[in-house]
């Protein structure tokens, strides 16, 4: 059989022409018309687009940003892809994942940025999303196709291979990953990078790579590529028969705990893990992404669990017979570095929509949306619940603990204030509908195990990476998604360092944010694991260099106040909790970011968790503090079981 090639102007199909635009414009036109939809409610999955343009992209993806701006302007509409410019690549993706975060990945942002050192800084932001599994479309622009006027600024020229390009870094750190080399393959490429953004167990960075002059390349597209598509975000349902073998064990628990995760916040199922925990009266401890699942005074809720983790949660996590993850990934730091459960008969049972996750403690693996799991369990269970003894130790061990909270968060009238105090105030005098948003150093481990959530979406600790220079760019993202609330970022005098540039991106904007700097000078957090590393806080302080050549001289006299002041945001200084709270309510009542600044004491630590976390100690030394710090070390990896339970027996 001959067949015809259609001449030119021919329709594709019947009823369907063909639109000539750049690939650049047809993957702005094709983003603007992705829609999700979930449990009846759809929505535009794209919010916009976050970037920073050169070379590689100003021509490209930059003209196709500019001209939806200027044609929606002239009909009356808004951009189907709206613009945001951001100071850094790394903190434009920080944002657009907060974003994502926040509106529990329903909705997405889009970066780009120009070739070579643009789109290399956007790496450190895949590493994140990816870790966290929050859906963000990554665009970098690439070097030449033609490769016509090779090697170009920029270019990674290796002579073992003459198609790798920096971008291709991106590859192992996104869960898709393709490059438009020509532009019949643009919509492949887009259809892919949607079905991973929009699939709840394959999310993260997917990455679109588009050489330069590819992105200004004109091409005729059919026009069903830009017709609206609505991806359906699906509830995968649990089998019956692993149900019931989950409820059989939960059945015969005399010490059942709950370790909620991010999971249970994402697939909005903290309703119905409250309806269970009710019915059952067993405790519930939160992993950092799953803090928030019950609000703090809950009766099941016993906080944090792992290495900064609530005295309850542990307690009740050492004696556990059964333990029920929902929608955690078992990190490290919530197993307390697999130290956490000490039952010498503990059993599993592990409810996650990501196979991955749901086997590793072993036991019952059931691979499931978290609230359509819940619903099933509370059924199969019936009657049970815990007994009266163990409901009582509940309580018990969780007033012990709120009492432990409320005597840290105590002030002392004129006295300078440390960072539990900081934290205490925040919480206090924040709305309980405000969100607080943290990432590195120690404010995470304290907020976890000291922040009283009120709300479920009230906290927004990362993480997964646990990124310094997080904080302010995730603020700007969490505040875009809920304008509604003021959003309060917690940020050490370390990471603000790192990309206090976004303060700039939020007056440009108008996002207000209220950044509470800590200045402690020097890296709090890393400091004290190094003095219990026997590392004696080495290199952990912003100091000068003595006579010695010894960093150990006076401290640095940075003025981290009035480098916010001069990127655009208001300033206040504060030394008292009486001042501390005046601040907070001129910040709240105002329309603008601003930035109070406070000195805290870095020595002064939050509570102990009773717990552990696994940074391994140098064996031999001549110091004596390694010499302790690791005899302590070696009695703590008695404890830990490297598989706790490899069957459901």
């Amino acid at each position: 059989m001959v067949s015809t090639a259609p001449k030119a102007g021919q329709k594709l199909a019947e009823g369907e022409g063909t639109v000539r635009l750049t690939v650049a414009q047809a993957t702005v036109r094709f983003l603007a018309n992705q829609y999700v939809e979930r449990d009846g409610t759809r929505g535009r999955f794209f919010a916009g687009c976050f970037g920073i343009f050169g070379h590689g992209n100003v021509a490209g993806l930059g003209q196709a940003l500019l001209q939806d701006e200027l044609e929606a302007a002239e009909a009356g509409r808004e951009p189907g892809l709206r613009y945001v410019l951001g100071r850094n690549e790394q903190a434009m993706v920080h944002s657009a994942v907060a974003y994502a975060r926040q509106r529990d990945r329903l909705q997405a942002w889009a970066v780009t940025a120009s070739v070579g050192p643009g789109s290399t800084n956007m790496l450190t932001g895949a590493a994140l999303a990816t870790i966290n599994r929050l859906p963000v479309l990554l665009l970098p622009a690439d070097t030449f196709a033609t490769r016509v006027s090779a090697p170009v600024l920029q270019e990674l020229e290796l002579p073992s291979s003459g198609d790798v390009t920096v971008n291709d870094a991106f590859k192992p750190l996104s869960r898709y990953f393709d490059r438009v080399w020509r532009p019949e393959q643009l919509p492949a490429a887009l259809l892919g990078a949607m079905r991973v953004l929009t699939d709840p167990v394959e999310t993260g960075a997917a990455t679109v790579s588009i050489p330069q002059d590819v992105q200004a390349e004109a091409h005729d597209w059919p026009e069903s590529l830009f017709a609206e598509r609505t991806w359906h975000i699906a509830r995968p349902l649990p089998e019956r028969s692993v149900i019931a073998r989950a409820a059989e064990i939960i059945r015969g628990a005399s010490a059942p705990l709950i370790v909620a995760g991010g999971g249970v916040i994402y697939s909005d199922a903290t309703a119905a893990l409250a309806a269970f925990c009710e019915q059952t009266g067993i405790p519930v401890g939160e992993s950092q992404a799953g803090k928030g699942s019950l609000p703090y005074d809950h009766p099941q809720s016993v906080g944090a669990i792992g290495s900064t983790g609530t005295t309850a949660a542990n307690a009740l996590a050492a004696e556990a017979d059964v333990v029920i993850g929902i929608g955690t990934r078992y990190s490290d730091f919530t197993t307390a570095s697999r130290t956490a459960f000490n039952h010498p008969e503990v059993r599993f049972v592990n409810v996650n929509v990501a196979s991955l996750d749901s086997v590793k403690q072993g036991g019952v693996s059931v691979v499931s949306d978290a609230r359509e799991a819940l619903e099933a369990l509370a059924a199969a269970v019936g009657d049970y619940t815990v007994g009266d003894e163990y409901r009582s130790r509940v309580t018990e061990l969780a007033a012990e603990w709120n009492d432990t909270v409320s005597s840290v968060y105590a002030t002392d009238e004129g006295a300078t204030l440390n960072q539990n105090q900081v934290i205490g105030l925040v919480n206090t005098l924040s709305d309980p509908r405000d969100i607080v948003v943290c990432a590195a150093g120690s404010m995470p481990g304290d907020l976890h195990k000291l922040w009283r959530t009120r709300d479920r979406k009230g906290y927004h600790v990362e993480y997964g990476y646990s990124c310094m220079g997080y904080e302010i760019a995730g603020g700007i993202g969490v505040r875009m998604a809920a304008p509604d609330r003021d959003v309060f970022v917690m940020v050490g005098d370390g990471s603000y360092l790192m990309m206090a540039t976004e303060l700039v991106t939020a007056v440009q904007e108008g996002v207000k944010i209220i950044a509470v700097l800590v200045q402690n000078h020097g890296f709090a957090s890393i400091g004290g694991l190094s003095e219990s590393l026997g590392s004696q806080r080495f290199g952990t302080a912003y100091r000068y260099r003595g006579d010695d050549g010894r960093l150990d001289g006076d401290h640095l006299p940075v003025d981290l106040a009035a480098n916010a002041a001069s990127l655009g945001a208001d300033v206040i200084r504060v030394g008292t909790a009486a001042e501390f709270a005046d601040a907070v309510k001129v910040a709240k009542a105002g329309d603008h970011t601003t930035v109070i600044h406070v000195e805290t004491d870095p020595l002064v630590s939050a509570p102990d968790s009773h717990s552990w976390w696994d940074v391994p100690v140098s064996e031999v030394s001549t110091l004596t503090s390694t010499q302790e710090a690791h005899a302590r070390y070696a009695d703590w990896k008695k404890v830990q079981r490297p598989l706790i339970n490899p069957s459901d027996r």
